[in-house]
């Protein structure tokens, strides 16, 4: 730590010698003036040895696994901008490279500036531009050489020793996300359901994505509130009050045995549109609740609990935390919002309603119905207020289907107008999704027409789960306990990575076929890839322990082609999750999962871990670093995983 400081100081006087020589008043005779530019130039090449150590000892003695990609902005960034100093806002371009041969990084940078300089009447070649770049690279620790090539594309080639470094860093600490600048609160509002109906297949999209989600900003550090926004107010209350009321009299004491809530909402809207004195009954029972009068207080609780435990039961299948805060929560907030945007002049009178016109937005916002009621419009107005100002989030996701972008998209607007935020500091988001279809590309129904109950289709996972396992005979390895373990495990991680491997914008096709097809990008597959990685340390008799020793004294060989592609694969996986981060689409996880396992598969064939007599076949030789390929490999799949919320178990 101490040297650290005295290089840091070292570092500030030479860069303010440097500065103190560019002066000319500093400079007097011409033979002073050589001598000067001579010790200036020792300085400039002191000082950049003084920045690469301190980088390399910064990148190395991090326990966090670096993010490359980023690393190489950083440099090219600096490059670039030398490069071209008359550029505002010099276009920064840094990707892997597709081919191998090429280099391992790429960046094409050189021909969006060629097109900026011509804009402004300079007409450069963009190789000389890239000639440029490459010219004023600073000195740092991970590249190894750069090569133009075509029209001005700087392939760039990675150190060996350095990406090794970073595979030992890994092993050694885990896998441990880049440091936050600051620890910023983030709200997801996902799943939703109604109260009083049956969780359907349109919920379970929202429920995985926004589990998914917020997994992934808990594990890069920030602090999650996850919401879940039911609907648990409005008119349909009065008309299940009612019903309860006739069909169980003493409900105030004794707790109504409602099992079938589906059904018990089905007879009361039957009643509600057929019987006239029921419906005026219902409409007083909604005025009564909104009152407050303790005994309907009672009955809505009542019809909320039941439908809290069938909730539980999807949630508990899918490990879904999340925490109820539905409409009746914002309440009271509503009146005040309301008010807010009528003090600010906001609101127009049409027809006894209250509307809120946004510049720009094609369609108003009703705040206020013409009976005096409160609409959706409202209650997600009040919504993001408390999250604003009550929870002080600096990101808010909205996850649910893409219909609701346009009321999304006004009620952001109208926040926005208000001066409720800034979209520029506060990151505010609707992360729509598609539809389910059956495989008849159709809407996904049952037979009969209804949409598809939850629970049902959890339970049909489970049940084709288990006859894949015993098809693949199972059954008979593996204890009763395991068994099930792994027909939980293959049941719900297939429904949730068909989901997720899907760009969410998209509709997607529901079939357990293919999903659990242990051929391709699915679960299936990679749980037994993820099984099978684990199992080789095991079948050498390699124990933790030892393989924890090697990570800290065997250097991570990488002279084969194989290993060297695996290396890279396995360390960009921060890079995966920043853009995860940027854009919100969790399919760039499941296509870098199944990436890994494939590019594992054609590490294994061509590179022998463990090398065993063929007569007897006892090992008679472990290529040590090449199961610390295989340990890195599991650990980051098993994040990913993590993040996609499946449950990988040890045997399957």
């Amino acid at each position: 730590m101490h040297e650290r400081v005295k290089t840091e100081n070292e570092i500030k006087s030479l860069s303010a010698e440097i500065e103190s020589l560019k002066n000319p008043q500093n400079l007097s005779s011409t033979p002073r003036l050589d001598e000067l530019r001579e010790e200036n130039a020792k300085l400039k090449y002191r000082l950049n040895i003084l920045k690469k150590s301190m980088q390399e000892e910064r990148t190395l003695c991090s326990k966090s696994m670096l993010n490359i990609n980023q690393r190489l902005q950083e440099v090219f960034g600096e490059a670039i901008r030398a490069s071209c100093p008359e550029l505002d806002n010099p276009p920064l371009a840094v990707t892997p490279n597709q081919q191998a041969k090429f280099g391992d990084y790429q960046c094409n940078s050189a021909m969006a500036m060629a097109q900026m300089l011509k804009a402004k009447g300079v007409k450069v070649n963009p190789r000389e531009i890239a000639e440029k770049i490459i010219q004023n690279l600073p000195d740092n620790e991970l590249i190894q050489k750069t090569e133009i090539a075509g029209p001005g594309f700087i392939n760039i080639h990675l150190k060996r020793t350095f990406v090794s470094q970073l595979l030992s860093n890994l092993l050694v600490n885990g896998v441990v996300p880049p440091p936050l600048a600051s620890r910023k609160k983030v709200v997801v509002d996902f799943s939703s359901p109604n109260i009083a109906k049956e969780m359907h297949v349109g919920h379970l999209r929202s429920t995985i994505i926004g589990e998914s989600m917020c997994r992934l900003f808990e594990f890069l550090g920030y602090d999650v509130l996850r919401l879940n926004h039911v609907g648990d107010w409005g008119t349909q209350f009065g008309m299940l009050i009612a019903h309860l009321q006739d069909q169980f009299p003493d409900y105030l004491t004794v707790s109504p045995p409602i099992g079938d809530l589906q059904a018990f909402y089905k007879e009361s809207k039957k009643r509600f549109d057929s019987e006239e004195d029921f419906k005026k009954r219902a409409y007083q029972c909604v005025v009564r609740l909104q009152s407050k009068e303790p005994d309907f207080i009672k009955a809505w609780k009542l019809i909320c609990d039941v439908s809290r435990n069938e909730f539980q039961k999807v949630y508990d299948c899918l490990d879904v935390s999340i925490i109820e805060r539905g409409e009746s929560f914002y309440q009271d907030l509503m009146t005040e919002v309301v008010k807010k945007f009528e003090e600010k002049g906001f609101v127009q009178l049409d027809e006894g309603r209250k509307l809120v016109f946004v510049p720009g937005q094609s369609i108003p916002l009703t705040v206020v119905k013409s009976d005096g009621g409160y609409t959706y419009d409202t209650s997600d107005l009040a919504a993001l207020h408390h999250r604003l100002f009550e929870e002080k989030a600096d990101i808010i996701i909205y996850v649910t289907d893409s219909g609701q972008g346009t009321h999304f998209q006004v009620v952001f607007a109208a926040a926005q107008m208000i001066g409720w935020y800034d979209p520029q500091v506060t990151r505010v988001e609707h992360a729509g999704f598609g539809v389910v279809l059956g495989e008849d590309k159709k809407k996904f129904k049952t037979r009969s027409g209804d949409t598809v109950r939850l629970m049902d289709l959890l339970e049909e996972g489970l049940k084709r789960s288990m006859d894949k396992l015993q098809e693949k005979e199972r059954d008979k390895v593996l204890t009763p306990d395991e068994l099930i373990k792994a027909q939980r495990s293959v049941a719900f991680g297939c429904i949730k990575y068909a989901d997720l491997s899907h760009n969410r914008i998209n509709d997607y096709v529901f079939s357990f076929d293919k999903m659990l097809d242990d051929r391709g990008n699915t679960a299936a597959y990679l749980l037994y890839a993820f099984t099978r990685i684990r199992s080789i340390a095991r079948l050498a008799n390699i124990d933790e322990a030892t393989l924890k020793k090697a990570a800290e004294t065997t250097e991570v060989l990488l002279d084969h082609e194989k290993e060297w592609k695996l290396g890279k694969c396995i360390l960009r996986f921060p890079e995966i999750l920043q853009k995860i981060l940027d854009d919100l689409l969790l399919h760039t996880l499941c296509d870098y999962l199944y990436e890994l396992a494939t590019t594992f598969t054609e590490f294994y064939d061509s590179c022998y871990c463990v090398e065993k007599d063929r007569q007897t076949g006892e090992v008679v030789k472990v290529n040590m670093w090449r199961m610390l390929l295989c340990d890195a490999t599991a650990t980051v799949m098993a994040k990913g995983f993590d993040i996609l919320g499946i449950n990988p178990v040890q045997r399957m």
